[in-house]
């Protein structure tokens, strides 16, 4: 949960700045208190947040984090609302919320989020979306004033969302390793890699990805370290490739990279 909210933070303070009333909570609850600086209201329970027609939005690290929010006390509080969930979780994990949600008289919004922090507080973030019609018009506001730059209207069937984050994440990490090692066999043949990239990303690959990766390599900063966010994502896709029973000779291989840098 820490870790998102990294990401939670500045989407609170980006709420805050556009005029909505807010009530937060942190398991850490001193990380929140800043916040409460800024006008938030700083919650003891996660139950506070959640009332009657209200909308919850929760930036959680994984399904199994999201699923232990949605208690029979949380449902019971959120007749009539709204619950955006934006983790990087399961599809299957998305259309259980979706079900439990509808089945207690509120609606789940699906929306898993691409973008760093950096992103957030430029409100450059890219957002798909699933949910009935309604919740989708309410809640529209409140992705752009959480950031979103480029929202994606994915319909109504829960776990598309989420496949979606997940194939994005595969090809971040793809890109990133990518350009780790085609950088450095290109600058030992003599290659200058600001160069490299600045020509690549400005013909080939134009791609934010590439751009911005690609010039951190080029200054020697570390992009590959010891997170455990990668592998968890490769770990995803590897079990809804597994699930359809297809091949993923490069999603294992990622992995087991990752798994050897976070060592």
């Amino acid at each position: 949960m820490d870790r998102a909210w990294r990401t939670g933070y500045p989407m609170a303070v980006n709420l805050l700045e556009s005029g909505y009333q807010l009530s937060v909570y942190n398991r850490t609850r001193s990380k929140a208190e800043p916040l409460a600086e800024r006008g938030a209201q700083v919650a003891s329970d996660p139950l506070q947040v959640a009332e009657k027609r209200g909308i919850v939005v929760s930036v959680l690290w994984d399904s199994e984090a999201t699923e232990s929010l949605v208690t029979a006390a949380f449902l019971a509080r959120m007749e009539g609302g709204i619950h955006i969930g934006m983790c990087t979780g399961s599809p299957e994990a998305a259309k259980r919320l979706a079900k439990l949600h509808a089945d207690h008289g509120s609606t789940y919004v699906e929306a898993p989020v691409f973008g760093r922090p950096e992103a957030v507080k430029t409100r450059q973030l890219a957002i798909s979306y699933a949910g009935r019609f309604e919740a989708k018009v309410r809640v529209k506001p409140v992705l752009i004033a959480l950031g979103g730059s480029a929202l994606f209207d994915m319909g109504e069937q829960p776990g598309i969302p989420t496949v979606i984050k997940q194939l994005g994440n595969f090809l971040i990490i793809s890109a990133v390793r990518s350009l780790v090692e085609g950088l450095a066999i290109a600058e030992s043949a003599g290659v200058d890699a600001a160069a490299a990239v600045k020509m690549l990303t400005e013909t080939l690959f134009p791609s934010p990805i590439y751009r911005s990766y690609g010039a951190a390599i080029a200054e020697k900063k570390h992009v590959i370290n010891a997170s455990p966010i990668p592998a968890k994502d490769l770990g995803l896709f590897r079990q809804l490739a597994e699930e359809y029973a297809l091949s993923h000779p490069i999603t294992q291989t990622l992995l087991q990279l990752t798994n050897a840098t976070s060592r």
